[in-house]
């Protein structure tokens, strides 16, 4: 035999030796759990004469599932080839390419990327004429991709729609599904809610797979969504060996859909469940997960577990509790120039945070202390896109001849004027020896652009002119560009993560108007920060 069960801890070796009945496994972090999950495997195949093709093992990334046979291919050998280890999506193509054809499209279908998907809602708005302005794409493909995880098919999406926005994603539901199932294509969500209707709808299918799989294994079982978590439960109903491993304390991704009920109930759903608690950490120092349950013992909805090591307990952790962020940044540049005295190198040091809109004020301390950074898995926050809208918007304010900040903005948000236009504005402005922003005042009144062009170009020049007369108000001039410009209200209509922390980012930069008026007259500081 090539695993040493004897060398886990108990519960992780109660966790590897329940081989049937239902499995909970509470695994808290760094415990070890892919261990107990690899060397589960190992010992059925091993010890209970299971044949790897009868077992189906889910991870949440491609990367984690790569590891996974990576571990089981040293742990059993070329044995582990016909075993399923994927992720939900890549296991739910797998079905679809063997069955397609009894949910009406053929074996050779395509998968579309997020650009396909966009540009076919893109089509479909045109052919139903929904005005993206109102409805912008983002926020209708969002509203269908969370009925799609909720298993919700057009007909009952229609029925349930009673919003605007509802309304008008449901007619773009029904057309998106018949224009991709002419296409014989799927979009990432349909792998998900064809498979579902595939095992649902049809008993031999699903019959077979359920006699196939007798050991089913779902990691990170805390994130699964409504439409995985039924998946697994069809698959599961033919043995019941099915085993679930995740920490309740560590789900994120409820903005994604995942339910966190999917872990917490589930000895409601199998009432023989058996459960392991993995509470001993191998990464951490006592003091840090002394501190790590506190935090997490205040979580409402969980299940109780207490992690602890045998390491040492090592450096107390320190707190520093500041007046505001600004003190927070001044406190951090300060505690690095301390161990750079004690003859620590920058590159040593690492800060944390949260959310991307409070890295400016750290950026702007560390600036100030002419302490060197870099910020890594992100960017600057001057540099992020929404900012530098916003300061285009401020550029044209302050110096209205900048026509690269005036072509940069002028259709930021959307509001109709394409490449078309802005090369009618551009000629105006070439031909007359002018600036883009008088050619654009010039486009208002052309009798070749589109009325709807024209209409824009003169909002685009009227809040351009509007916030330059509140030059001495600083604050005035932003909250004139942010709100007369609608950056935050085409944001909001995404209803997407990221468009949510642009718009954090944005409210942010407030702070950075307020800061800059403390220290600034009014008209210099309008200047200033327009550089």
């Amino acid at each position: 035999m090539s695993i040493d069960i004897d060398s886990l801890n108990g519960p992780q070796r109660e966790a590897v030796v329940t081989v049937d009945g239902p499995l909970l496994v509470l695994a808290g972090a760094g415990s070890g759990k892919t261990r107990v999950l690899t060397y589960r495997i190992a010992n059925l195949i091993e010890n209970h004469d299971v044949a790897p093709w009868e077992i189906l093992a889910i991870t949440f990334t491609n990367k984690a599932a790569a590891e996974m046979r990576e571990r089981l291919n040293g742990l059993v050998g070329p044995r582990c080839r016909g075993m399923w280890v994927s992720t939900f999506h890549s296991m739910c193509v797998r079905m679809l390419r063997s069955d397609a054809e009894k949910l009406g499209f053929t074996r050779n279908f395509t998968i579309y990327d997020t650009d396909d998907q966009k540009r076919l809602y893109k089509e479909i708005m045109a052919e139903l004429d929904i005005d993206p302005k109102r409805f912008p794409v983002n926020a209708l493909m969002n509203r269908i991709s969370t009925a799609k995880n909720e298993l919700v098919v057009p007909s009952a999406f229609e029925k349930e729609a009673g919003d605007p926005v509802g309304k008008v994603a449901s007619r773009v539901y029904s057309r998106l599904q018949e224009r991709l199932k002419a296409a014989n294509a799927f979009d990432f969500d349909d792998l998900l809610l064809y498979a579902y209707l595939l095992l649902k709808n049809h008993e031999d299918v699903r019959s077979a797979y359920q006699q196939r799989f007798r050991y089913i294994m779902v990691d990170e079982y805390q994130d699964t969504n409504h439409a995985q978590y039924s998946i697994t439960g069809l698959l599961a109903e033919g043995h019941k060996n099915i085993m679930v491993v995740g920490d309740d304390d560590q789900s994120i991704y409820s903005w994604r859909g995942a339910d966190l009920r999917n872990i917490l109930e589930f000895e409601q759903d199998y009432p023989t469940a058996h459960t392991v608690k993995l509470e001993q950490n191998y990464r951490s120092v006592g003091n840090v997960l002394a501190a790590a349950n506190a935090v997490i013992a205040n979580n409402q909805h969980r299940k109780a577990k207490k992690l602890f090591t045998s390491a040492e307990d090592g450096d107390k952790i320190q707190v520093y509790m500041a007046a505001d962020e600004r003190d927070e940044g001044r406190w951090i540049a300060g505690e690095i120039e301390k161990q750079r005295a004690a003859g620590l190198s920058y590159n040593q040091v690492a800060v944390f945070y949260r959310t991307n809109a409070q890295s400016r004020m750290l950026e702007d301390m560390l600036l100030r202390a002419g302490v060197p950074y870099r910020i890594v898995g992100g960017t600057r926050f001057f540099d992020r896109a929404e900012i530098r809208d916003v300061m285009a918007y401020l550029t044209l304010v302050v110096n209205p001849a900048d026509d690269i900040a005036a072509k940069r903005v002028i259709n930021v948000p959307r509001r109709g004027i394409g490449k078309t236009t802005i090369e009618r504005i551009e000629q105006f402005a070439r031909e007359m020896g002018m600036t883009f922003m008088e050619g654009a005042e010039l486009a208002i009144v052309d009798p070749e652009l589109r009325a709807s062009a024209r209409q824009a170009i003169g909002e685009f020049v009227g809040l351009v002119n509007e916030a330059r007369t509140y030059g001495g108000d600083l604050r005035k001039v932003i909250e004139t560009i942010i709100d007369k410009s609608g950056l935050i209200g085409a944001l909001q209509a995404e209803n997407t993560d990221e468009a949510r922390g642009r718009i954090e980012n944005i409210q942010e930069f407030l702070g950075v108007v307020d800061e800059f008026t403390e220290t600034h007259e009014d008209e210099d500081a309008l200047y200033e920060l327009s550089l």
